[in-house]
């Protein structure tokens, strides 16, 4: 009866591992290198929160090279191994805060090199997200909006909704970098449950 009891313990648990969904690697770009940026703060809670099906990882970006076409002949070290980070990943994230009404020109660059030649575009087809961070009430609305432009074009599929524009950033942290506003984290919890949701049914038509 025991030995009985053991197998069928191992069947059902076999059972719900391969009903287990997949875990989905997201590669994090956060548009701002400063050390302490609000918007990687919030990209690291959204790694934080983010439920079992995904594995959230910041490719950083401020070691990405200019872009120059001259040097697609033989790409710098740096453009290969980003490339590489960005192509191995499921899906893609972008946190950006909002310079001059656009996102920060790092961020533009490693947009550049990572999906160039149009033909070894590094993003086609990953599913998207974007989440803008700024200490304004407009809350980084100009670079959200200018960056899911650039999406359309590298055919990088971006969530609708729930938009995420996170304002009055230097008033959610405290000095340990714990977000304090539970309605922020309720938000960002939501929003990173429905990108989980979203990457899966872009995978699946994509299949």
């Amino acid at each position: 009866m025991v030995l009985l009891l053991a197998v069928v313990r191992e069947i059902t648990n076999s059972h719900k591992l391969q009903n287990m969904p997949p875990v989905r690697s997201v590669a994090v770009l956060v548009g701002s290198l400063r050390k302490d940026s609000f918007t990687r703060k919030v990209a690291n809670v959204l790694i934080q929160l983010a439920p079992p099906s995904l594995s959230l990882e910041i490719v950083e970006i401020g070691q990405v090279s200019f872009y120059n076409q001259d040097l697609e002949v033989k790409p710098p070290a740096d453009w290969v191994a980003f490339r590489d980070k960005v192509r191995s990943a499921d899906a893609v994230l972008f946190a950006t805060p909002e310079y001059n009404r656009s996102v920060p020109g790092v961020l533009k660059n490693a947009i550049d090199v990572a999906s160039r030649p149009r033909e070894n575009n590094a993003f086609n087809g990953k599913p998207g997200a974007v989440i803008s961070v700024s200490q304004g009430a407009i809350s980084g609305f100009g670079a959200n909006h200018h960056l899911r432009q650039m999406l359309v074009f590298l055919n990088v599929p971006a969530m609708a909704q729930p938009e995420a524009y996170i304002g009055g950033a230097n008033k959610l942290f405290d000095a340990t970098d714990s977000l304090t506003n539970v309605s922020t984290r309720e938000f960002l919890k939501n929003f990173i449950d429905s990108f989980a949701r979203w990457t899966e049914l872009i995978l699946a038509a994509n299949r």
